[in-house]
């Protein structure tokens, strides 16, 4: 049996198959930016190093189940979701710094532009969602997604002002 044709949630296979693509490559820039989180919260150093190895703990913590709900998101569409950091490279939008490790204040610009980056790519991809593909369900859960974005962004944004 096919399982694509069994699920009957309202939305064809096509929709399913084109949120299910949006998903899974912000699935990838999630995953990026929780690694690269982690990375800045295990290598800050200088005076503010608690307040950035805590600041930068609560994100990646966030950013993880970020990951999860956004891969549960998929199967729960009847996709399958990314899982293997060579599929999380392949379909990221955002950029890897290997064997850099800036100082607090720049990996806060960093991490910033990142979050604002993905910001930009919800708001398209929930007109996507919504417009194309008629999912209400995933444009919430997009929508919720993005607010937490602006959130942590804000929280970044405080500390270079």
């Amino acid at each position: 049996m096919d399982l694509q044709k069994a699920i009957e949630i309202g939305l064809s296979p096509k929709q399913r198959e084109g949120v299910a693509r949006i998903l899974n490559v912000l699935l990838a820039d999630e995953y990026l930016l929780y690694t690269k989180t982690r990375k800045y919260h295990w290598n800050v150093v200088g005076a503010s190093f608690m307040e950035m190895h805590k600041l930068f703990e609560s994100q990646y913590e966030a950013l993880d189940g970020f990951v999860d709900d956004i891969a549960e998101r998929a199967r729960s569409i009847g996709s399958t979701a990314l899982g293997t950091m060579r599929e999380f490279l392949e379909h990221t939008r955002l950029k890897e710094s290997p064997g850099k490790n800036p100082e607090a204040e720049a990996m806060i610009a960093v991490l910033l532009a990142d979050h604002e980056r993905i910001i930009q790519i919800l708001r398209a991809d929930i007109e996507t969602v919504q417009d194309k593909y008629h999912d209400a369900g995933t444009t919430d859960f997009l929508t919720g997604l993005m607010e937490q974005h602006e959130k942590m962004a804000w929280m970044l944004r405080a500390y270079l002002q």
